[in-house]
This record gives C-alpha cells, sequence and structure tokens, in this order.
C-alpha cells in the first residue's frame, strides 16, 4: 500500500518523493553551497524530524527550515505540501484542521520510519547545520538586506542629485564605513 501511495505521488510530483537513492538518485545537498538542497526522498525525512519535535502547519515547517538553514534556503509550498499529503496517505503524520490550516502530528507509524532511518535523519541534520555555520561566516543577510537598500536608494537618487548633494552623499558614505571600521 505504502509502495502504490509513493509511486503515485512520484507520478504527480516528482522523483524526491521515491525515497534517498530511487529514481534518478540523490544528488547530495548543496543549495547555496553547490548543488541540489535536498537530494531525493531527503525532505520528507526533514519533515518529519521536524513534525516530531513539534507539531506544525506547513508555513511553520517551511520556515523552520529556512531558520535551521541560516536563511539561506526554504523550501517552495509547491514542495512541501504536496510532500505533507503523501507524509499523511502514508499514515506517517495526521492533519488536524484549525480553521483554514491544518496542523500536523506524527504517528506511530511515523515515529517508526523515523527510528528505522536514524542515520539518514541524522546525516541530514548534520548537513543542514554545516549550511548554517557556512552561513553564518557569509554576511548577516541583515548587512546584504541594508546594503542593497543603500543601492536602490543610490540608484533613485544618481541622476537629480546636485554637486552639493553627491558630496553630502558622499560624506555619510565614508563616515558609514570609518564607524564600521572601528567595530570590534
Amino acid at each position: 500500500m505504502k509502495e502504490q501511495l509513493q509511486e503515485r505521488f512520484c507520478a504527480n510530483y516528482g522523483d524526491f518523493g521515491r525515497g534517498r537513492h530511487g529514481g534518478r538518485g540523490g544528488r547530495g545537498f548543496g543549495g547555496p553551497f553547490g548543488g541540489r538542497m535536498f537530494g531525493s526522498g531527503d525532505l520528507r525525512y526533514v519533515i518529519l524530524q521536524l513534525i516530531s519535535e513539534k507539531p506544525s502547519h506547513g508555513y511553520e515547517i517551511i520556515k523552520s527550515i529556512e531558520e535551521r538553514l541560516g536563511g539561506t534556503y526554504a523550501p517552495s509550498p509547491g514542495v512541501v505540501y504536496p510532500m505533507l499529503t503523501m507524509l499523511e496517505e502514508m499514515g506517517h503524520i495526521t492533519g488536524a484542521s484549525e480553521g483554514s490550516r491544518k496542523q500536523y502530528s506524527i504517528t506511530d507509524e511515523g515515529s517508526k520510519a523515523l527510528a528505522e532511518n536514524k542515520e539518514i535523519v541524522d546525516a541530514l541534520f548534520a548537513r543542514i547545520e554545516n549550511v548554517r555555520q557556512q552561513s553564518a561566516r557569509q554576511r548577516p543577510q541583515q548587512i546584504e538586506r541594508a546594503l542593497e537598500n543603500l543601492r536602490m536608494a543610490l540608484r533613485m537618487k544618481m541622476g537629480s542629485l546636485t554637486t552639493e548633494q553627491v558630496h553630502a552623499v558622499t560624506d555619510i558614505i565614508d563616515a558609514a564605513a570609518k564607524q564600521i571600521e572601528r567595530i570590534g
């Protein structure tokens, strides 16, 4: 029965639901650091583990994955929600409606699947932690956002600045650079 559900899911949504090495096979883990973020079937274990830690809505699962990866990647709803449906049809999770949303909880069958695949799950979360640490060593997203805001503001003003305004903007940027150099 589970195999039939998985085959039906794969026919509708692609082979990422086939398991670790089914279909085209797992291509590893990389995302912003090279390759696909999750290999074939890996996302289901990530989602199942997160639900085992805390019953969650689909949106919360997406945000949790994004947070654990240091903001470098968030799976799309078009991948997460079909995966939740597959896990529910397989009997690994149950969904209880709360208004327009569904909160998912792990079942005994889901806990058993996690236990049977503990090595895979542990390796996935170790790689997730590695990506988070790598992203933390790079420029924080807040700084990237602030720099993009500065670039946009400059682009919008560039053609209409007087000589005095150019000097004022230059002074502001130079002062900010000096303050940043003094940090730390």
